[in-house]
Formats: C-alpha cells, sequence, structure tokens
C-alpha cells in the first residue's frame, strides 16, 4: 500500500514531498502555516489577498488607517473611483509580508504566494503588477496566479530578472481555461512551472457555475493531462479540491499527478488564522450547513458555511479603508446592493443585503466562513473534549498524516 511520500514533487533539482498547503486568504494561510510546510518539506502558500491589513497585523503598520484617513471625505459618497491605492505603499507592504517570511524560511520546502487577479482595487492591471513584482523583488520561490484566467500576468513581469527563475503556476478549472492563458502567455516564451487544477469540491471560490455538482476533479485531471500529452508538454499538475486523505492523495498521484494541493484541513490547526472560535463552527458543521452562493461581488459562486456572519449582513461599503474589489471605474457588486436596500427602506438604521456581501469587510473580521465540500469531516480528525470542544490539531500533524496514512485512515491526536 503505498503512501504520499512514497512519491516525490519535483522542480529541477529539488524534490519536495508533494503536498502543497493552499494560500486562504485573509492571512488564513498564515506565515506560521507556510513555513511549517516548507520546515517538513512540501510547499506553504501566504495569500496577499489585502496585504496591507495582513501587514498591519503582523508588523503593527499603519497602511489602512493611512489610507482610510486619506479618503474619509468620501464614506458616504456612492462613488468610490476617487479611492485609489498607493502603488508605493502596496509595494512596501507585500515586501515586508514576503520579505519576513521567507527571511523566516528553514527545512527543505518552499513557499509560495497566492495572487488574485480579482482583487482589482480600482487599478486591475497596474496593483496586480506591482503585487507580482514585490514579491519577486522579496524572494518569494514562487507565485500561483489565481481567481481569474490571468492571459496577461506573464507579460506584466516578463521582464523582471526574477522571472525565469521564481517558479510560476496557475490554478485553473478546466481545460480551456488552461488553453487559453497558455496562448496568451506564449509569447513570454515561458511555460508556468506547474498547473493547480480546482475541482468543483474546493473552498472558497469557485471555477465553475452553480452547475458546479456536474463536474468531477478526476476527470478534468484526466482530459488535461491527456491534452498535455498530445501537445508534448510537460508541466506538473497539480489536482486540488476535496482531497481529504493521503489515499485521496496517492490516488491522484498514481494517475500522473506531480502532487496534490490541500487546504480544508488545515483550517483547524494552530498555525492557521481562523479565531479559535471560528474553528469550532467548521468542526460543528454538519454536511447540511454547508453551501455553495453567489453572495461574493467577485462574480465567482463561493463555498461556506450557512451560518457566516457575513451573509445577509447590511454593514456599509468599506471601501475607503479596503477597497480591493473596486473595478477600473471604482464599482463593486456589493455597493449596489448595499445602495438599493438602503433606498428601498428609508430612515432605517439598518439593512440587510442578502444577494451579495461586502467581502472585504468581511474577510478582514474573519465572518466570511469559506470551506471545502468535506469541512463537515472535519469533526473527524480530531477529538472531542469533556467541554464539547474539539481539540485543535498541529499543522505538523496533519502534514504528517496525508503524508503517511494509508487505508483512507486518518490518525488522531492524542486525548
Amino acid at each position: 500500500m503505498k503512501r504520499l511520500d512514497d512519491f516525490r514533487l519535483r522542480f529541477g533539482k529539488r524534490e519536495l514531498v508533494p503536498l502543497m498547503i493552499g494560500g486562504m486568504g485573509v492571512d488564513i494561510s498564515t506565515a506560521e502555516l507556510a513555513l511549517e510546510a516548507a520546515r517538513l518539506g512540501g510547499v506553504g502558500h501566504i495569500s496577499d489577498a489585502m496585504v496591507k491589513t495582513v501587514s498591519d497585523r503582523r508588523f503593527d503598520t499603519k497602511y489602512v488607517k493611512e489610507k482610510l484617513k486619506l479618503y474619509k471625505y468620501n464614506v458616504a459618497n456612492p462613488d468610490k473611483s476617487p479611492v485609489q491605492f498607493n502603488l508605493g505603499k502596496l509595494a512596501e507592504a507585500t515586501k515586508l509580508h514576503v520579505g519576513k517570511t521567507m527571511e523566516a524560511k528553514r527545512g527543505d520546502g518552499m513557499i509560495f504566494i497566492n495572487t488574485m487577479e480579482k482583487l482589482t482595487m480600482n487599478a486591475p492591471k497596474e496593483t496586480l503588477k506591482v503585487r507580482l513584482s514585490a514579491a519577486l523583488d522579496a524572494g518569494i520561490d514562487g507565485i500561483t496566479l489565481a481567481a481569474g484566467l490571468h492571459l496577461g500576468s506573464f507579460a506584466l513581469i516578463e521582464d523582471h530578472p526574477r522571472f525565469r527563475d521564481a517558479r510560476l503556476g496557475i490554478i485553473v478549472s478546466s481545460l480551456r481555461a488552461l488553453q487559453l492563458f497558455l496562448r496568451k502567455s506564449a509569447r513570454t516564451g515561458r511555460l508556468p512551472d506547474y498547473v493547480v487544477i480546482e475541482g468543483p469540491l474546493a473552498g472558497g471560490h469557485l471555477g465553475f457555475g452553480m452547475d458546479w455538482a456536474q463536474y468531477d476533479l478526476a476527470t478534468i485531471v484526466a482530459e488535461i493531462r491527456a491534452w498535455l500529452v498530445a501537445e508534448h508538454l510537460d508541466i506538473p499538475l497539480i489536482p486540488a479540491g476535496g482531497i481529504f486523505t493521503g489515499s485521496d492523495a496517492v490516488n491522484f498521484m498514481e494517475h500522473g499527478a506531480a502532487a496534490v494541493q490541500v487546504a480544508t484541513r488545515f483550517t483547524v490547526v494552530r498555525e492557521c488564522g481562523l479565531p479559535p472560535e471560528v474553528q469550532q463552527e467548521y468542526f460543528k458543521s454538519g454536511e447540511q450547513d454547508i453551501e455553495v452562493n453567489t453572495v461574493s461581488p467577485t462574480g465567482y459562486p463561493m463555498r461556506m458555511l450557512k451560518n457566516s456572519p457575513a451573509i445577509g449582513s447590511g454593514i456599509r461599503p468599506n471601501c475607503e479603508a479596503y477597497g480591493y474589489l473596486l473595478d477600473a471605474n471604482g464599482n463593486c457588486a456589493y455597493i449596489n446592493a448595499y445602495n438599493r436596500e438602503v433606498a428601498a427602506h428609508p430612515g432605517e438604521r439598518k439593512v440587510s443585503v442578502r444577494d451579495k456581501t461586502c467581502l472585504c469587510t468581511h474577510m478582514r473580521n474573519f465572518d466570511c466562513w469559506t470551506c471545502g465540500h468535506y469541512a463537515y469531516r472535519l469533526k473527524d480528525t480530531t477529538v472531542r473534549r469533556d467541554d464539547g470542544t474539539y481539540a485543535v490539531l498541529t499543522a505538523e500533524h496533519v502534514f504528517r498524516d496525508y503524508q503517511f496514512s494509508t487505508d483512507n485512515k486518518i490518525a488522531l491526536p492524542q486525548a
């Protein structure tokens, strides 16, 4: 019976444990979690989602406060187009977050950063270029392009001195998406170093419509692998979404995967950024408590716990402090939904917005409880205490369980 540890992820001459921890924002995939993955010989991710907020938390900087002070005059204005990010400060925050993480890295593994194209920040191209370039400047091992097709992302950094040295990969959910990316990136003369194939059971934003249940990760992986073989392209494939045990991982490895990406089981470890009380909500959840909805203003369906405080909240848009989802014209679907409800309920101090959520503020406050399809199984990975709460695990425990378990077994922590 093979174990995940019987395989290796190869990047050039480097060999790693073929386990990658996904980049969960905002600071759910903390630096501490990524550092543990690297120490144990795998790949860890940090996320650059709302990087100024993350920097303020980690290093007591004042980026969010300064931005709010600058644009406070615009708080009551439904037009958010004047709210811009200072690109110098954005680069500074990214370099601080990435640089300090890389300085602390130990072990034979690697640390990547997850960079979302959907964080448009009122200047999509300009802000994305700064985030990518600053991460490379700060010494990140690799960048995973996420939440978007990233058709022009390679071109944004092709002149960077580390463009061909750092590991660059992309997350796709279909062969079509990969083909589009490769076609648009071809002129840079560089293939991605890896492709994460995210299936319909993944957590957070999905690369599918509300018909997500009609798709199957193994089928998508097989289709992409067959096409790559036919095109004589050798790009490592890394399946993600619903890989809950080491045996699940081995099954993909035996069918040609280079590694697997996992996240859900690491939401309930000590190194994760989720507050302890929120982790207990994940443990308590049942299958009926998980839904795929369309409340995200990004336009992507999103999987989360039904009792997330973000659902139905009618908080005022906080774009002057955050504003990460403002498009090139300063618009956001939540702003429109909020203004609609305010107009429909004149005089009311508080409104409820059911169809969209203020993703920036709620992710910052850990009130948007995104999760993978199998989050309801988390209670089976630990022990329940006498007071009814569940024991939080360590990242090393979960990592080793993936690495060495067989027969779909899950190792429980000591009581």
